[in-house]
């Protein structure tokens, strides 16, 4: 078995051991394109992955909008209340915070292991969700302005 099985075996293992059904879907999902050995799925993953797991989930995100469920009435009342008011705030340092990790991961991808890692372990040991690479990125980014390492 090759080191990239036993890696996403261990993965998938530990999603299973901590009850996570995300952490198992994606490396179940990546065990079985792996024994299919489809590698140009792989590509098209690793370069659209993230713009199309953004894409999904703003989809959801603004599902409640399109079904009326939130309506130009609940957009003026958001800021109108402190949950609201917090909510954009928690928005906007969000999407900012998040913003380099794009140009972390296109110009330094030694970090992408990390960020893999930690999410897996904050998945497991912190019962965290994995948010997303690029939500990690760029946290990564701020940490290492801090540091003066970028």
């Amino acid at each position: 078995m090759g080191e990239d099985r036993l890696i996403l075996l261990v993965i998938f293992t530990l999603g299973v051991f901590v009850r996570n059904p995300l952490i198992v879907a994606a490396a179940g999902i990546l065990l079985v394109l792996q024994a299919l050995n489809v590698q140009i799925l792989f590509r098209y993953m690793q370069t659209r992955g993230i713009e199309a797991g953004l894409i999904l989930m703003l989809l959801a995100v603004l599902v409640p909008f399109a079904t009326g469920r939130i309506r130009l009435v609940d957009v003026v009342a958001a800021f109108k209340s402190y949950t609201g008011v917090a909510g954009v705030i928690g928005g906007l340092l969000a999407s900012s915070i998040s913003a380099p990790g794009i140009t972390l991961l296109k110009h330094r991808p030694e970090v992408i292991v990390g960020l893999v890692i930690g999410s897996v372990l904050g998945v497991v040991f912190l019962r965290g969700i994995p948010v997303g690479p690029l939500a990690a990125a760029g946290f990564a980014a701020f940490l290492l302005k801090l540091l003066g390492q970028y």
